[in-house]
């Protein structure tokens, strides 16, 4: 089989065409056409039209019916078991009670033993060393839970004037607030404290610490200028650093806030007017 050009005579196409040759084609496409045409009616709504074959809405209507039909038959039976009582009462019968209402045997309770589990003694430890090493107390003979008070009863100071643009979300390991503000505004201590640390990481850039009353712990990030040191005393309002955009994870010039309470991240906007 030859196909010419019509105005040169130049052969464009030659096919050698066998009996094989067809046949091949022959079954090849039709293989082809038929795992198509499978496949179509399978996942396609095309199978509705195909005569005995049951569409998605008859099949929700069987569940619906065969749900509707358990639940009358329930209903059947607890109207047959009221009139039967009413039944034996009338005729001065003896009611016996069903076996779905007998009492299940008695349990004896004095001879559970109860034992303490890893999880159980590990929790425990967790929770009486949380509170080990506080730096703040206020009397040395003072307990832990005589010195616990509720941070809300603290005045904080706001630890710089700007807008939250990224707000607290332990979901996705955000555990403080972005806050923009003016180029080089100064951060403040919001708290009396002590200068815990005060130095450089790769992500963050220059962080520094401070460790407040009642075991609390904030943290200043991605500054351009550390104002203290490590040890030493800052009031409330005081400025320590300066806001900037230093570390590899931040975005632009911004200030994230960490406020932490006996070890765990709390929302700094539950208890910060910014």
């Amino acid at each position: 089989m030859v196909i010419f050009n019509d105005e040169t005579f130049e052969e464009r196409l030659i096919f050698r065409l066998t009996r094989l040759n067809v046949l091949s084609v022959v079954v090849s496409l039709s293989i082809i056409f038929t795992v198509l045409t499978f496949l179509l009616i399978i996942y396609s709504p095309i199978k509705e039209y195909i005569p005995g074959y049951s569409s998605n809405y008859e099949r929700e209507s069987l569940i619906r019916l065969n749900i509707m039909a358990d639940s009358l038959q329930r209903e059947l039976d607890r109207k047959d078991l009221f009139f039967e009582s009413i039944k034996n009462i009338i005729e001065e019968k003896e009611f016996e009670e069903p076996s779905e209402f007998h009492e299940t045997e008695n349990t004896d309770y004095d001879n559970i033993e109860l034992k303490k589990s890893i999880e159980d003694s590990l929790l425990r430890l967790e929770f009486e060393s949380q509170s080990l090493h506080n730096l703040y107390f206020s009397e040395a003979n003072e307990t832990i839970e005589q010195n616990k008070v509720s941070i809300r009863n603290l005045s904080f100071y706001p630890p710089v004037v700007g807008i939250v643009t990224s707000k607290f979300d332990l979901s996705k390991d955000h555990y403080g607030i972005d806050i923009v503000s003016k180029h080089n505004s100064a951060i403040k201590a919001i708290l009396d404290g002590t200068v815990v640390f005060s130095g450089w990481t790769l992500e963050t850039g220059y962080i520094i610490a401070l460790q407040h009353q009642q075991n609390i712990v904030s943290f200043y990030k991605h500054n351009s200028v550390l104002l203290k040191k490590e040890g030493q005393i800052v009031s409330a309002g005081e400025p320590i650093a300066i806001t900037g955009e230093s570390g590899e994870i931040s975005t632009g010039p911004h200030l994230h806030f960490e406020l932490w309470h006996n070890g765990v991240p709390v929302n700094p906007e539950d208890y910060i007017i910014f």
